[in-house]
Protein backbone atom coordinates (compact mmCIF):
# COMPACT_ATOMS: atom_id res chain seq x y z
CA UNK A 1 0.00 0.00 0.00
CA UNK A 2 1.33 3.94 -0.95
CA UNK A 3 2.09 5.40 2.17
CA UNK A 4 -0.33 8.59 2.18
CA UNK A 5 -0.05 11.27 4.16
CA UNK A 6 -3.03 13.96 5.85
CA UNK A 7 -3.78 17.23 6.78
CA UNK A 8 -6.36 18.35 8.52
CA UNK A 9 -7.87 21.67 10.54
CA UNK A 10 -9.86 21.05 13.49
CA UNK A 11 -10.90 23.49 15.94
CA UNK A 12 -14.22 24.77 17.61
CA UNK A 13 -17.06 26.56 15.51
CA UNK A 14 -17.37 29.37 17.45
CA UNK A 15 -21.01 30.14 16.20
CA UNK A 16 -23.44 28.39 14.01
CA UNK A 17 -26.92 30.16 13.03
CA UNK A 18 -29.49 27.31 13.63
CA UNK A 19 -31.79 28.60 12.45
CA UNK A 20 -30.13 27.41 8.37
CA UNK A 21 -30.47 23.79 9.13
CA UNK A 22 -33.48 22.43 7.52
CA UNK A 23 -36.63 22.05 9.33
CA UNK A 24 -36.22 18.32 10.39
CA UNK A 25 -32.86 18.65 11.72
CA UNK A 26 -33.84 21.88 13.30
CA UNK A 27 -35.65 19.90 15.70
CA UNK A 28 -33.83 17.47 16.01
CA UNK A 29 -31.03 19.48 17.14
CA UNK A 30 -33.47 21.43 19.73
CA UNK A 31 -34.77 18.26 21.18
CA UNK A 32 -31.37 16.95 21.80
CA UNK A 33 -30.36 20.82 23.35
CA UNK A 34 -33.16 20.43 25.90
CA UNK A 35 -30.85 17.43 27.39
CA UNK A 36 -27.45 18.57 26.22
CA UNK A 37 -25.40 20.97 25.81
CA UNK A 38 -23.87 21.06 22.66
CA UNK A 39 -21.49 22.21 20.11
CA UNK A 40 -20.11 22.74 16.70
CA UNK A 41 -16.37 20.86 15.68
CA UNK A 42 -15.42 22.16 12.50
CA UNK A 43 -12.93 19.30 10.44
CA UNK A 44 -11.39 20.72 7.49
CA UNK A 45 -9.58 17.20 5.05
CA UNK A 46 -8.37 19.27 2.41
CA UNK A 47 -10.54 21.43 1.14
CA UNK A 48 -13.66 19.85 2.52
CA UNK A 49 -15.20 21.47 5.37
CA UNK A 50 -17.34 19.50 7.98
CA UNK A 51 -19.34 20.54 10.74
CA UNK A 52 -19.24 17.79 13.50
CA UNK A 53 -22.85 18.40 16.15
CA UNK A 54 -21.51 17.10 19.56
CA UNK A 55 -21.65 17.19 23.14
CA UNK A 56 -20.19 20.32 24.97
CA UNK A 57 -19.38 18.65 28.15
CA UNK A 58 -18.54 15.28 28.27
CA UNK A 59 -19.09 15.27 32.37
CA UNK A 60 -22.65 16.14 32.00
CA UNK A 61 -23.14 13.31 29.56
CA UNK A 62 -21.23 10.03 31.30
CA UNK A 63 -21.80 11.39 34.70
CA UNK A 64 -18.94 10.65 37.45
CA UNK A 65 -16.46 8.51 35.97
CA UNK A 66 -13.20 9.74 36.15
CA UNK A 67 -11.52 7.11 34.21
CA UNK A 68 -14.09 7.04 31.65
CA UNK A 69 -13.06 10.81 31.35
CA UNK A 70 -9.94 10.57 31.00
CA UNK A 71 -10.07 7.98 28.02
CA UNK A 72 -12.44 9.65 25.85
CA UNK A 73 -10.29 12.77 26.16
CA UNK A 74 -7.16 10.77 25.11
CA UNK A 75 -5.52 11.49 28.48
CA UNK A 76 -4.87 7.94 29.80
CA UNK A 77 -1.21 6.72 29.39
CA UNK A 78 -2.18 3.57 28.59
CA UNK A 79 -5.72 3.24 27.15
CA UNK A 80 -5.90 -0.30 26.34
CA UNK A 81 -5.83 -0.93 29.89
CA UNK A 82 -8.97 0.68 30.32
CA UNK A 83 -10.32 -1.03 27.50
CA UNK A 84 -9.40 -4.43 29.70
CA UNK A 85 -11.25 -3.63 31.92
CA UNK A 86 -14.26 -3.93 29.72
CA UNK A 87 -14.10 -7.57 29.24
CA UNK A 88 -17.30 -8.16 31.24
CA UNK A 89 -19.40 -4.58 30.82
CA UNK A 90 -22.18 -4.82 28.36
CA UNK A 91 -20.31 -1.95 26.07
CA UNK A 92 -23.24 -0.47 24.94
CA UNK A 93 -23.11 1.18 28.48
CA UNK A 94 -19.62 3.15 27.46
CA UNK A 95 -20.63 6.08 24.87
CA UNK A 96 -17.40 5.91 22.56
CA UNK A 97 -19.23 7.69 20.05
CA UNK A 98 -19.23 11.04 21.53
CA UNK A 99 -15.22 11.44 21.17
CA UNK A 100 -13.79 12.03 17.21
CA UNK A 101 -10.92 9.67 17.20
CA UNK A 102 -7.60 10.35 15.69
CA UNK A 103 -8.78 7.35 13.73
CA UNK A 104 -11.67 8.26 12.38
CA UNK A 105 -9.67 11.93 11.28
CA UNK A 106 -7.11 9.91 9.42
CA UNK A 107 -9.64 7.60 7.79
CA UNK A 108 -11.67 10.82 6.42
CA UNK A 109 -8.77 11.86 4.62
CA UNK A 110 -8.40 8.41 3.12
CA UNK A 111 -11.71 8.47 2.06
CA UNK A 112 -11.59 11.84 0.30
CA UNK A 113 -8.17 10.71 -1.26
CA UNK A 114 -9.39 7.58 -3.10
CA UNK A 115 -9.49 7.97 -6.76
CA UNK A 116 -12.71 8.13 -8.88
CA UNK A 117 -15.31 8.94 -5.69
CA UNK A 118 -17.99 10.18 -7.71
CA UNK A 119 -21.38 7.56 -7.66
CA UNK A 120 -19.35 5.26 -5.56
CA UNK A 121 -21.28 3.62 -2.96
CA UNK A 122 -20.36 3.51 0.62
CA UNK A 123 -21.34 2.01 4.49
CA UNK A 124 -19.82 3.29 7.17
CA UNK A 125 -20.01 0.82 10.41
CA UNK A 126 -20.04 2.07 14.34
CA UNK A 127 -20.08 5.79 12.87
CA UNK A 128 -19.87 7.21 15.92
CA UNK A 129 -19.95 10.99 15.06
CA UNK A 130 -19.66 10.25 11.75
CA UNK A 131 -16.40 11.78 10.15
CA UNK A 132 -15.38 9.36 7.63
CA UNK A 133 -18.50 8.97 6.05
CA UNK A 134 -19.49 12.41 6.14
CA UNK A 135 -15.79 13.20 4.44
CA UNK A 136 -16.38 10.61 1.68
CA UNK A 137 -20.31 12.21 0.73
CA UNK A 138 -18.44 15.90 0.51
CA UNK A 139 -16.12 13.85 -2.10
CA UNK A 140 -18.99 12.68 -3.99
CA UNK A 141 -19.96 8.93 -2.80
CA UNK A 142 -23.53 8.26 -2.11
CA UNK A 143 -23.29 7.58 1.90
CA UNK A 144 -25.31 5.55 4.21
CA UNK A 145 -23.97 6.09 8.22
CA UNK A 146 -24.90 3.30 10.65
CA UNK A 147 -24.70 2.97 14.37
CA UNK A 148 -27.19 0.97 17.18
CA UNK A 149 -28.72 3.82 18.50
CA UNK A 150 -31.19 6.35 17.66
CA UNK A 151 -29.96 9.36 19.27
CA UNK A 152 -26.14 9.02 17.71
CA UNK A 153 -27.84 8.48 14.02
CA UNK A 154 -29.49 11.74 15.66
CA UNK A 155 -26.41 13.71 15.92
CA UNK A 156 -25.11 12.16 12.49
CA UNK A 157 -28.54 13.69 10.84
CA UNK A 158 -28.01 17.02 12.23
CA UNK A 159 -24.06 17.41 11.32
CA UNK A 160 -24.75 15.86 7.74
CA UNK A 161 -27.61 19.54 7.12
CA UNK A 162 -24.86 21.49 9.11
CA UNK A 163 -21.99 20.45 6.41
CA UNK A 164 -24.50 21.05 3.44
CA UNK A 165 -24.48 17.57 2.31
CA UNK A 166 -27.59 16.15 0.79
CA UNK A 167 -25.94 12.46 -0.59
CA UNK A 168 -26.36 10.73 3.04
CA UNK A 169 -28.44 8.20 4.33
CA UNK A 170 -29.18 7.06 8.29
CA UNK A 171 -29.66 3.41 9.26
CA UNK A 172 -29.70 2.01 12.62
CA UNK A 173 -27.53 -1.06 12.26
CA UNK A 174 -27.19 -3.96 14.71
CA UNK A 175 -24.16 -6.50 13.92
CA UNK A 176 -26.06 -9.20 15.42
CA UNK A 177 -29.17 -8.79 13.46
CA UNK A 178 -28.05 -6.50 10.76
CA UNK A 179 -30.87 -4.60 8.73
CA UNK A 180 -31.20 -5.74 4.82
CA UNK A 181 -29.19 -3.58 3.17
CA UNK A 182 -27.07 -3.59 -0.21
CA UNK A 183 -23.73 -4.44 -0.91
CA UNK A 184 -21.45 -1.23 -1.38
CA UNK A 185 -18.68 -0.20 -3.31
CA UNK A 186 -16.52 0.90 0.38
CA UNK A 187 -17.19 -0.35 3.68
CA UNK A 188 -15.82 1.89 5.96
CA UNK A 189 -14.73 1.64 10.14
CA UNK A 190 -12.58 3.39 12.96
CA UNK A 191 -12.33 2.28 16.11
CA UNK A 192 -14.84 -0.70 16.09
CA UNK A 193 -12.62 -3.62 17.05
CA UNK A 194 -12.97 -3.21 21.13
CA UNK A 195 -14.19 -6.91 21.88
CA UNK A 196 -13.75 -10.46 20.78
CA UNK A 197 -17.52 -11.14 20.59
CA UNK A 198 -17.84 -8.61 18.24
CA UNK A 199 -15.51 -10.19 15.50
CA UNK A 200 -17.70 -12.92 13.85
CA UNK A 201 -20.67 -10.83 13.45
CA UNK A 202 -18.69 -7.91 12.03
CA UNK A 203 -17.15 -10.27 9.77
CA UNK A 204 -20.47 -11.38 8.38
CA UNK A 205 -21.25 -7.85 8.05
CA UNK A 206 -18.12 -7.18 5.66
CA UNK A 207 -19.09 -10.17 4.03
CA UNK A 208 -22.65 -9.51 3.50
CA UNK A 209 -22.05 -6.15 2.55
CA UNK A 210 -19.20 -5.22 0.49
CA UNK A 211 -19.26 -6.00 -3.47
CA UNK A 212 -17.13 -9.13 -4.72
CA UNK A 213 -14.61 -6.35 -6.01
CA UNK A 214 -15.39 -4.16 -3.30
CA UNK A 215 -12.62 -2.83 -0.23
CA UNK A 216 -12.86 -2.59 3.37
CA UNK A 217 -10.85 -0.02 5.00
CA UNK A 218 -10.36 0.22 8.65
CA UNK A 219 -8.39 2.52 10.69
CA UNK A 220 -7.69 1.96 14.97
CA UNK A 221 -4.81 3.11 17.27
CA UNK A 222 -2.06 0.97 17.18
CA UNK A 223 -2.36 0.51 21.11
CA UNK A 224 -5.17 -1.44 20.37
CA UNK A 225 -4.53 -5.23 21.62
CA UNK A 226 -7.31 -6.50 19.99
CA UNK A 227 -6.61 -5.70 16.41
CA UNK A 228 -4.30 -8.01 15.55
CA UNK A 229 -6.62 -10.63 16.74
CA UNK A 230 -9.45 -9.75 14.60
CA UNK A 231 -7.40 -8.84 11.29
CA UNK A 232 -5.72 -12.85 12.05
CA UNK A 233 -9.57 -14.10 11.95
CA UNK A 234 -10.24 -12.11 8.76
CA UNK A 235 -7.55 -13.42 6.88
CA UNK A 236 -10.15 -16.52 6.66
CA UNK A 237 -11.93 -14.75 4.10
CA UNK A 238 -9.66 -11.59 3.08
CA UNK A 239 -6.59 -9.87 2.14
CA UNK A 240 -5.45 -7.42 4.14
CA UNK A 241 -2.83 -5.10 3.20
CA UNK A 242 -1.49 -2.96 5.91
CA UNK A 243 -0.29 1.08 6.55
CA UNK A 244 0.87 2.99 9.67
CA UNK A 245 0.28 6.66 9.99
CA UNK A 246 2.34 8.60 12.01
CA UNK A 247 2.44 11.84 14.18
CA UNK A 248 2.44 13.98 17.20
CA UNK A 249 -0.32 15.62 18.62
CA UNK A 250 0.16 17.83 21.39
CA UNK A 251 3.04 16.50 21.75
CA UNK A 252 2.19 12.57 22.39
CA UNK A 253 3.55 10.45 19.22
CA UNK A 254 0.19 9.14 17.51
CA UNK A 255 0.46 5.99 15.42
CA UNK A 256 -2.78 5.27 13.33
CA UNK A 257 -2.84 1.12 11.72
CA UNK A 258 -4.55 1.63 8.14
CA UNK A 259 -6.03 -1.89 6.85
CA UNK A 260 -7.48 -2.56 3.80
CA UNK A 261 -9.23 -5.69 3.03
CA UNK A 262 -10.62 -7.17 -0.61
CA UNK A 263 -12.24 -10.66 -0.92
CA UNK A 264 -9.90 -13.33 -1.35
CA UNK A 265 -9.75 -14.31 -5.26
Amino acid sequence: MVLFFYFYKFFKVLFMDIRNLPDAEREIYNRIKKKYRLTFDKLTVKDKTLRLLKIADLGEFIGDNPQLEKFLRGKMSDPQEFLQTLQDTDVSDFPFWIRLWDAAIVLSYLLTSLPQPQGKTLLELGAGLGAPGLAAASAGMDVTITDYEEMIVDFQRVSAAASGLTNVNFALFDWFAPPELKQYDILAAAEVVFREEFFEPLLNVFKKHLKPDGAIWLAHDASRRNLPKFLQLAKNDFDIAINKQEFKKEGKDIVIIVNRLTFKK
